[in-house]
């Protein structure tokens, strides 16, 4: 177990924000990141909106993609890049102003403590605000089905926010550009037997998040993804 001072800790944490199309919630979020967390690594997933202008003045590293190739991909890209500048703990956080902040150190404490690999946020164990009964169906549903293929045992599913040891991050292969990517992270800590712990996490949801949240159909077509990705020859 470390002993180290909290902003010793927290200088540790790179925070990942993957974005696209965010420009009326990124600042906030990254004002918020950056009051507490000096590490935070943007990926603007060839947003079309004015991003970057809200972003000017922020200080973070700034990393652009000319087209949008998904939040999977973008991930994966400041994962890369978070471990090139030799980050210890590396956080996914959400650029739509649904998560925390303040549930990041919880997220990092369990890694930074060697107690396990990876955290992943529950919202079910945790706190929602304004969740429809619609979402928290869907969500039902997925947890269901990521426990019979992925055989994980999960209360939440497509939670943005997770934490990764550096020894899990740099082992890690984010192949599905898009929102399949959240199904690929766990069959990946099954797969690599990674120490993982859920944290209970809070999620506010808004006309905005909801809007670019996964729709019925769009659950379905994640699932037949991971299905075809996980059975292909």
């Amino acid at each position: 177990m470390t002993d180290d001072p909290p902003a010793e800790r927290r200088a540790r944490v790179f925070v990942v924000v993957p974005a696209y199309n965010e420009a009326n919630t990124i600042r906030a979020v990254i004002d918020r990141l950056r009051s507490m967390y000096e590490h935070i690594v943007v990926i603007d997933d060839g947003s079309t909106d004015e991003i970057e202008q809200a972003l000017d003045g922020a200080q973070i590293m700034l990393l652009r993609h000319r087209i949008n190739r998904g939040q999977g991909a973008a991930l994966q890209t400041g994962i890369t890049f978070a471990l090139l500048r030799g980050a210890d703990v590396i956080v996914t956080f959400d650029s739509d102003g649904q998560h925390d902040p303040e549930d990041i150190e919880a997220m990092t404490a369990p890694i930074l403590n060697g107690d396990c690999d990876v955290t992943l946020g529950s919202r079910f164990l945790g706190h929602t605000h304004n969740m429809p009964l619609g979402r928290r169906l869907v969500l039902k549903a997925g947890i269901v089905f990521t426990r019979l293929v992925s055989r994980i045992r999960v209360t939440d599913v497509h939670n943005g926010i997770r934490a990764f040891s550096r020894e899990a991050a740099e082992s890690l292969r984010i192949s599905m550009d898009r929102m399949a990517h959240a199904s690929e992270i766990l069959d990946q800590i099954a797969q690599h037997r990674w120490r993982y712990r859920e944290v209970p996490v809070t999620i506010r949801y808004s006309a905005q998040t909801l809007a670019k949240g996964q729709s019925s159909w769009n659950a379905l077509r994640i699932a037949a993804q991971v299905l075809m990705e996980r059975f292909k020859p």
